[in-house]
């Protein structure tokens, strides 16, 4: 594999999430095509001692971003860690065998089969930046879902576990 490439995309609300990476996809596979490069979301496409491409998604809610927000990020994780199977179900279109192959608890990915959650920590399911420890508020950073996630899956599961209760 001759290069790895990251890029963001939004801040988006709720679903246009899903909306804005879709065509993200389609733009860079559009430019790919025009420099005869070939473009792969699978989350590791060559085997090897290396971490993969992961599709790492921030959320916040309102309650989040305000004065004493740390309440409610760890309440929202907390929660999303009761659902971490259904979570790694919804997170790569194989309900969890392609992120298995990314997910093995080295070079700054969590292991599939535990969940965790740390301050400025790579190697947890979800990372919550230092600066947001700082301020007590901010959003938080689910390092789980795969390159090749179908976004609205990953948005649908969140909002079911953080909104929804189930």
């Amino acid at each position: 594999m001759p290069s790895q490439w990251e890029y963001q995309v939004g801040p988006c609300e709720g679903i246009e999430m899903g909306d804005h990476l879709w065509v993200s996809r389609y733009i860079l596979c559009r430019v790919a095509e025009e420099f005869d490069a070939v473009v792969s979301f699978d989350p590791k496409p060559i085997p090897g001692d290396w971490n993969g491409a992961g599709c790492h998604t921030n959320i916040s809610t309102l309650a989040m971003r305000q004065d004493g927000g740390m309440e409610h990020i760890i309440k929202a994780i907390e929660a999303i860690g009761k659902k971490h199977k259904e979570h790694i179900e919804e997170y790569d279109p194989t309900q969890g065998a392609d992120n298995a192959r990314r997910l093995t608890g080295l070079h700054e990915t969590a292991s599939i089969h535990e969940f965790s959650y740390g301050v400025a920590n790579r190697g947890a399911s979800i990372r919550i930046p230092r600066q947001c420890e700082k301020e007590n508020k901010g959003y938080f950073e689910d390092r789980r879902p795969a390159s090749n996630c179908d976004p609205y899956a990953v948005t649908e599961r969140i909002v079911k576990t953080m909104c929804l209760g189930q």
